[in-house]
């Protein structure tokens, strides 16, 4: 019992070890893992490049498989560009191997103390980033050392002595066991570990090791495909595609395992050295293998998984999804697009108050009113609520920075949102009671209203780039604004004093000049918030 609950703490040190190489990892990235998304789904080469790169950092090709699945549900990606980020992720999770191959022994103890002193005693952010990677590269050796260690007195029990003689001679029962020992936890890497620890120890032959890794392979799809079971058609294509690119994989290679067993040996003299290398082999070939296939796989699973006469329902954002949450980086400039989405509308909503109030056109206050009551209304506390979770994760200080930015700001679209309503209700009641504005009152109301307009694009613009300068400007107009706005309500009220302006034209224009005043008030906030981080 002493023995199977160090194998199994071992293996949690591992994984514990991996999730906080992981998360230093991503911190150091700094956002640039979307960023490097967005730039290289263009090519099947350069996807192939992010799904490596991208597996290496965050070491979990099954958590970038559910991060994939969820941006394929929200049309953010394609199906062949997915999969084209799978054959890199095939090769990324390979790098896992090989960091636990090295046998570092007493020298875990070392990178432990040295992350644990970067991560609580220095004050610097970015070296806490490093420490963090540092102290997860000591906890995986330690836990690796754990589990090479107590693996050979395991491998001396008669049960487990015969379970070992299986996978020997029987590869599909090493395959299996693989599978299911990587479905069950989830992991390909705590698996593949656990094999090279075995390796470490010698107590698995190379040829049992192999099979374990290739059904390892087929195992770690589980997640994917249980992700993907209740999400859009092209999601579920995505996980199947995953699922026979390893299944091909396996079938490729399972006949040859011996002779691939010796051809590996002469990699190297360790056993654990020889496990690792057969992985990367495996998964590099198969991927080259593949490669020139993309498009036969993606028509493949699209017959494989029939078109159904039922419309799939679409969710009403369209850029975040909590398997984002995976992937702190990659979620929070998803919820940025989608802020900047709600941004546009409420824009929108602007420009159709101005054609509703001004021009009298009930066409757009109605538009106005809806896209408030089925868009702006739902979807805001829906994108709030999904960053009140992403704060909860661990994020850098410029993602802290960035959530209560757009968690503010989500406050003011709101308003404006509201406040558009107001001149679409305004509108209504001018054209049903047939209230007449003077030419000089619709001239003002063009004025400022083109005046905000220009103000709000300006505010969008420096949000979404960043440019300090923009937001300045901004700002200056919305010092403008209130000087315009001062100017057309005394001219307004010399008009109601000389009877060219009637009582009820008044109030509907008071209204109207005060809300507009109040949105760019809501407007100036948004760029001020640009400045401030």
């Amino acid at each position: 019992m002493t023995i199977v609950l160090e194998v199994v703490g071992g293996l949690a040190l591992f994984m514990y070890g991996i999730r906080t190489l992981s998360s230093g990892m991503e911190k150091l990235s700094s956002g640039r893992l979307q960023i490097w998304l967005d730039r290289m789904i263009n090519s099947p080469i350069k996807a192939a490049a992010f799904g490596t790169l991208a597996t290496a950092l965050i070491q979990s090709s099954s958590m970038l498989m559910v991060t994939m699945i969820g941006l394929i549900n929200a049309n953010l990606i394609t199906l062949e560009q997915s999969i084209s980020v799978m054959m890199g992720q095939e090769i990324g999770t390979t790098i896992t191997a090989q960091i636990v191959s090295f046998k570092i022994g007493g020298f875990s103890y070392i990178f432990i103390v040295l992350g644990t002193i970067l991560t609580q005693f220095v004050s610097n952010r970015k070296v806490n980033d490093y420490g963090q990677v540092v102290l997860g590269f000591g906890i995986i050796s330690l836990g690796m050392n754990l589990m090479s260690g107590s693996l050979g007195q395991l491998t001396k029990l008669p049960l487990v002595i015969n379970w070992l003689t299986l996978m020997e001679k029987n590869n599909f029962a090493g395959v299996f066991a693989g599978m299911v020992a990587t479905a069950a936890v989830q992991s390909s890497s705590a698996v593949t570990a656990l094999v090279v620890a075995m390796g470490i120890s010698h107590s698995i032959t190379l040829n049992g090791a192999i099979a374990i890794i290739l059904g390892a392979n087929i195992g770690t799809c589980v997640t994917g495909l249980i992700a993907s079971l209740t999400l859009s058609r092209n999601s579920r294509r995505a996980s199947i595609a995953q699922i026979l690119i390893n299944i091909i994989g396996v079938l490729l290679f399972l006949p040859f395992i011996s002779p691939f067993a010796k051809l590996i040996s002469y990699s190297s003299v360790y056993l654990a050295r020889q496990i690792a290398n057969a992985h990367t082999f495996f998964n590099v070939s198969i991927s080259i293998v593949l490669f020139p296939f993309i498009k036969q796989l993606a028509w493949l699973t699209d017959r494989l998984i029939p078109k159904t006469i039922k419309t799939e329902k679409q969710p009403i954002t369209q850029f975040i999804d909590t398997r984002q949450f995976r992937l702190p980086p990659i979620a929070l400039s998803e919820a940025t697009k989608e802020f900047l989405r709600i941004a546009n509308t409420t824009s929108e909503m602007l420009d159709l108050s101005r054609d509703a109030f001004v021009e009298a056109e009930l066409d757009s206050a109605k538009k106005v009113l809806k896209l408030e009551s089925d868009f702006v209304d739902p979807i805001c506390p829906i994108l709030e609520n999904f960053i009140n979770v992403l704060m909860e994760g661990d994020l850098s200080i410029g993602q802290q920075k960035r959530c209560f930015q757009i968690k503010r700001l989500i406050i003011d679209l709101e308003r404006v949102g509201d406040l558009t309503e107001n001149l679409a209700q305004g509108a209504k009641r001018r054209v049903k009671d047939e209230v007449k504005l003077s030419d000089q009152a619709q001239k003002d109301l063009r004025r400022l209203f083109k005046h905000a307009q220009v103000m709000f694009r300006l505010a969008l613009k420096a949000l979404d780039t960043g440019e300090s300068s923009i937001a300045q400007e901004a700002c200056q107009r919305e010092k403008e604004f209130d000087n315009m706005y001062m100017e057309a309500r005394d001219r307004h009220m010399v008009r109601l004093e000389k009877g060219i302006c009637t009582p009820e034209a008044h109030i509907i224009f008071l209204d109207a000049i005060r809300d507009l005043e109040r949105i760019c008030d809501h407007i100036d906030n948004v760029a001020l918030s640009v400045l401030e981080v």
